[in-house]
C-alpha cells in the first residue's frame, strides 16, 4: 500500500530558501537539536514542510 504523498519533503536547500538562512545552520541546529523538525532518510536531511511552517510560525519563547 502506498502513502498518498500531497507535499512532498523538502530538502535543505528547499528549507534554507524558505527561511531564508544559510544551509550551514540548518545542519548546526540538527547537530545541537534546534530548529525545525528533521528526519535523517539515508545520508539527506528531510523536512515536512507543514512542520517548518509551524515552526517558523510559533511564538519565541520567553
Amino acid at each position: 500500500m502506498t502513502a498518498n504523498v500531497t507535499e512532498s519533503l523538502w530538502s535543505v536547500d528547499d528549507v534554507s530558501a524558505y527561511l531564508g538562512i544559510p544551509v550551514k545552520t540548518l545542519y548546526q541546529w540538527k547537530w545541537r537539536g534546534e530548529g525545525p523538525p528533521v528526519r535523517k532518510i539515508g545520508r539527506h536531511l528531510r523536512y515536512a514542510p507543514d512542520q517548518v511552517r509551524a515552526w517558523a510560525t510559533q511564538p519565541e519563547a520567553a
